[in-house]
């Protein structure tokens, strides 16, 4: 019986790691083709003036920026508390960044990229319930702003198309935009009979689609997360609304500067959309961070709405290599002096998966 359960143990232990690993393979192979494209116009950045390069740095950096201090607003210890320590900007980052390396490289990697964040957080002396809970609810205030921009740019797209040379107003674009998401949020946030009667029309809408979608268990479980983020940022949702906001325009509008850097014209919008689905890539757990899937989804909707395909490919290439690409070493980095930082002060290794 025993050496049954240890043969058992194993396959339930590496079975589903292998399924991933082995849909991963599939595919990177799928998309190794647009990536080599990609890749092949490489040498064409060295014609972007240098400039670009520090907007995209600035720009980028912020929007992590506010992925730091949102977590900092999360775990925020009430005055009540006098023991648990005040999150530094500094463990903060480490956190982010750290799991953010971890999520982009490994399969199926938005889990242990969470477990990887956590650690060092729990470390550094944040309770671990609160770190579980903080981080859930600031997952699910940035994946409802990202939700909530398509249905933004509706009123934009509607209106008649302004001149091309406008795609430079998108930094405008990204501010207003994020105005809007925090009186959004503002009102979600203190008006739950508002949230509970917009999950009704979601869920008789769904409804039609799926018959097992109903418009009071929708309207239920939008306001049970509801409440998991007033409670997680209680006394500071303002400020948590805005980070949120400022985490997905401030990388909005590197896209854009991107696009610009190259001489793209498009309708402000019509790049926020392609963000969008972009961004909703990075969902699907086949490659880690979706990998090639989003490359290829971003430059095909750029050369849907009218960016030439040259451009549309360079233009997804310089953002992807400051949103993906070069975050991934830094956080390697960090994660690894953090290791080490930890084993040389208890003397014993440290493993994320504890």
């Amino acid at each position: 019986m025993e050496a049954t359960e240890r043969a058992v143990n194993p396959i339930r232990r590496w079975g589903g790691r292998a399924v991933l690993l082995v849909i991963t393979g599939v595919g990177l192979y799928v998309v190794t083709p647009s990536l080599l494209t990609m890749f092949g116009a490489w040498p064409q950045l060295a014609s972007v003036e240098v400039h670009w390069f520090l907007i995209l740095t600035v720009l980028e950096t912020a929007s992590l920026a506010m992925l730091w201090w949102l977590a900092r607003i999360a775990l925020a210890p009430p005055k009540s508390d006098t023991t648990t320590p005040h999150l530094g900007w500094g463990t903060a980052a480490a956190a982010q960044l750290a799991g953010h390396a971890a999520s982009k490289v490994i399969p199926g990697g938005a889990a242990t990229g969470g477990v990887i964040q956590g650690r060092v957080l729990v470390t550094s002396g944040q309770s671990a319930g609160a770190v579980v809970s903080g981080l859930t609810a600031s997952n699910l205030l940035t994946t409802a702003v990202l939700l909530l921009l398509p249905v933004l740019t509706i009123p934009a797209l509607a209106i008649g198309p302004p001149p091309a040379e406008q795609l430079r107003l998108g930094l405008l674009v990204s501010l207003i935009v994020a105005v809007v998401i925090v009186a959004i949020g503002t009102v979600a946030l203190t008006a739950p009979k508002v949230v509970h009667a917009v999950g009704r029309a979601i869920g008789t809408v769904a409804h039609v689609v799926r018959r097992r979608w109903t418009a009071q268990g929708t309207a239920d479980a939008l306001s049970a997360q509801r409440e998991r983020v007033v409670a997680a940022f209680a006394g500071r949702w303002w400020w948590a609304v805005l980070a949120a906001a400022g985490n997905r325009m401030f990388d909005y509008a590197a896209l854009v500067a991107a696009l610009v850097a190259f001489g793209a014209h498009a309708r402000p919008a019509e790049v926020l959309l392609c963000y969008v689905v972009a961004q909703a890539l990075t969902f699907i757990p086949i490659t880690p961070g979706g990998l090639g899937f989003v490359d290829a989804g971003l430059t095909g909707l750029l050369v849907v709405i009218g960016v030439p395909a040259d451009t549309a490919l360079i233009g997804t290439l310089l953002y992807r290599l400051f949103s993906f690409w070069l975050p991934i070493p830094i956080g390697a980095m960090v994660w690894a002096g953090w290791r080490i930082g930890t084993r040389g002060s208890s003397g014993q290794p440290v493993s994320p998966a504890e």
